[in-house]
């Protein structure tokens, strides 16, 4: 859905008429919050007087709107509050007595050192959906421990997987623990929304990272480990095979998965090797699973022989999986997405013409939309502390006192 299919801040999407109080910061509670208010939510988007510390990551046109900040942070609105500041921390409390959701990512000793833990909410408003999405579950011995994302990465393994197969431990280039526990967020809100419609209470919820992503790797390489006794060693033998990577061409990258038996059988014949059929390394997908690396090597000296556009072309038309190699450049000037309408230019009010995601996918009755621009520090803290009660008068005396900031204040 297009941003000009939608009036700037008028509710729409399956979630208009919630509201959510987002008390988060940074990659994950962000992009979890970014999905609701596409949804349709009023996301009021709680910070400090200084602001999102990823305001101040990577290059930009003015301070603290960096580009991370603008992706992460459309169709919210910004309030700025010193939750240390007692008037600060009221104003956060009058906000929440009339959400739906409070967001957050403030580990729960913090919360609770504010007067912000859950039975202390949910005296404020007992239909609160409060979620807390953090590093640990507090049952554990590592409840309260900072937690980042290349902390979490290596504490899941995933850099030991990478090594096994490069040599070399290494963290994968993107925030992938933050954006899928923040998934998690967005569809434990969701369905804790939902039993509130048939019970009327609100609750509880703990989304830890820690946990959230032992369950993503695990899922696919607790693999011999399984079985008591074992049946093998941990490590989905196909992920970790070396050659498990784009192919090299005569002139470039191409992409493809050639592993299940019509996808080999059809290969073997679109090269004229009919004859490695026949080799029982490769007779069935149980014996390719054991014989990967052969496999894979295989492959990699046939697809060699090639061009991409050739490839392309054959694999297609011999109905075996196919892609290009995108660079992230590359990636915004795809053809499929330009179809769809996946990025468009909008003119932010600040920042000028930027260039920005759509909502993914399509929906037939209560369509997502991009309401509102990534907001200014504070820009919305007058319209909300007015929304809250607060008079003219007071209002002043809060921005004044330094329990508020509003965007004039950049």
């Amino acid at each position: 859905m297009s941003t000009a299919a939608a009036a700037a801040g008028e509710a729409q999407g399956p979630l208009a008429g919630v509201r959510v109080i987002d008390l988060t910061g940074v990659v994950m509670g962000p992009f979890a919050s970014q999905i609701l208010g596409d949804f349709g939510a009023d996301v009021v988007k709680v910070e400090s007087p200084d602001g999102d510390t990823v305001r101040h990551i990577g290059p930009s046109r003015s301070k603290g709107m960096g580009p991370m900040y603008l992706a992460l942070n459309r169709n919210k609105r910004s309030i700025a509050l010193d939750l240390r500041h007692p008037d600060g921390l009221a104003a956060v409390k009058r906000l929440i007595e009339g959400a739906d959701v409070l967001l957050f990512n403030l580990r729960p000793g913090s919360m609770g050192r504010l007067g912000l833990g859950y039975e202390q909410v949910a005296a404020l408003n007992p239909r609160i959906i409060y979620c807390g999405a953090y590093g640990f579950g507090e049952g554990g011995r590592y409840a309260g421990k900072p937690a980042l994302d290349d902390l979490i990465q290596g504490s899941v393994a995933l850099p030991s997987l990478v090594g096994r197969v490069t040599g070399e431990p290494r963290y994968l280039p993107t925030n992938l623990c933050d954006r899928t526990t923040g998934l998690t967020a967005v569809y434990s809100v969701l369905a804790a929304l939902y039993a509130r419609e048939k019970t009327g209470r609100g609750q509880a919820i703990e989304v830890p990272m820690f946990e959230t992503m032992t369950q993503f790797v695990l899922s696919d390489h607790m693999f011999g480990r399984t079985f008591d006794p074992p049946q093998g060693e941990a490590g989905y033998v196909r992920l970790l095979a070396k050659d498990r990577r784009p192919f090299k061409t005569r002139d470039g990258y191409v992409c493809v998965l050639i592993y299940i038996d019509k996808h080999w059988k059809n290969f073997c014949e679109l090269i004229g090797r009919e004859d490695v059929l026949k080799d029982p390394r490769f007779l069935r997908m149980s014996d390719r699973t054991r014989n990967v690396d052969a496999l894979y090597a295989f492959v990699a000296e046939m697809i060699a022989t090639r061009s991409t556009a050739e490839w392309m072309e054959a694999l297609a038309k011999a109905d075996i999986p196919v892609a290009p190699m995108h660079t992230p450049d590359s990636l915004m000037q795809d053809e499929h997405l330009a179809d769809v309408g996946m990025f468009e230019w909008i003119d932010h009010p600040s920042e000028g013409r930027i260039r920005q995601m759509n909502v993914p996918g399509t929906w037939s009755e209560t369509p997502p939309s991009v309401r509102r621009h990534a907001p200014l520090l504070g820009e919305n803290t007058r319209e909300l502390l007015a929304e809250a009660g607060y008079g003219a008068d007071e209002i002043e005396q809060l921005l004044a006192k330094g329990a508020a900031r509003g965007a004039e204040a950049r």
